[in-house]
């Protein structure tokens, strides 16, 4: 559904000092039932946003979209109360592949990148996939999703900017020793670019496919503006995207390396 449909805020939890859940009784599903790794275009009725599913309930018909305050479109939604509304369009993109039964799957995410790194947590272990998770944040307050997962039978590992919980220093330390004394089949990741890339040449290093959730400016979000595409590769985050396979990140001059603005400029990590 391409027109934002008006939706009431059935409840919001406040995550951490910067961080809200909200979620939305989904009444768009039959075909269009969300996945992990999909996003939303989010309306405030002034402007849009596309915002990662962080929560997906198909038996409540319940989905959630965890926000990070960082800018005048997310303190305004911070300013909501549970009963105010919201335009929600979707969902878009292509999702993480979930049908990992058996499989031993390395998760990491990077502060609010854990949003659809928890929903995709959840569908691996219904599917019967083992599940590490790294969770990374800059401090033990900014932490997400850490009792969440755990409670659904994954083992998480934290990791903190500042030593504050767990492991101290970046994911891709943490990850670095991960899998010098683990083995895994599988890995996905969502985070800022500049700490995906690196885990990418590890993850690949050690011989470890998997899939990367990528971010890029949207307006459209569904392959018509060209606003997120990709440099030589030809691919829209909103279409082929958001989630991309180890080889097709191969393929992608730009990753870790800059990103476009809204007027199309090029603006380095």
């Amino acid at each position: 559904m391409n027109v934002p449909q008006v939706i009431e805020i059935k409840k919001i939890i406040e995550e951490t000092p910067t961080i809200k859940t909200f979620i939305f009784d989904w009444t768009m599903v039959g075909e269009n039932i969300p996945s992990p790794g999909q996003f939303v275009m989010v309306w405030n009725f002034k402007d849009e946003k596309p915002m990662s599913i962080s929560y997906i309930d198909v038996g409540k018909g319940e989905l959630g979209i965890t926000v990070k305050k960082v800018g005048e479109f997310t303190e305004d939604l911070h300013t909501l109360k549970e009963g105010d509304k919201l335009g929600l369009r979707g969902p878009y993109g292509n999702g993480f592949d979930t049908d990992l039964k058996g499989m031993r799957v390395l998760a990491i995410g990077g502060g609010v990148g854990m949003a659809p790194i928890a929903s995709f947590t959840e569908a691996a272990l219904k599917n019967k996939a083992q599940v590490d998770v790294v969770c990374a944040a800059q401090t033990k307050d900014e932490l997400l999703f850490n009792d969440r997962l755990k409670e659904r039978g994954a083992k998480v590992y934290t990791c903190t900017d500042d030593g504050s919980c767990g492991f101290k220093g970046f994911a891709t330390h943490r990850v670095l020793q991960l899998i010098e004394l683990k083995e895994y089949d599988w890995a996905v990741v969502c985070g800022p670019e500049v700490m995906m890339r690196p885990l990418y040449g590890s993850l690949e290093a050690h011989m470890i496919e998997g899939e990367y959730s990528m971010e890029r400016y949207m307006k459209c979000a569904i392959g018509v503006c060209g606003q997120c595409c990709v440099d030589n590769t030809g691919w829209r985050i909103c279409a082929e995207g958001p989630v991309f396979s180890s080889d097709q990140v191969s393929e992608i001059v730009e990753f870790g390396k800059f990103h476009r603005t809204a007027s199309g400029m090029k603006e380095y990590f």
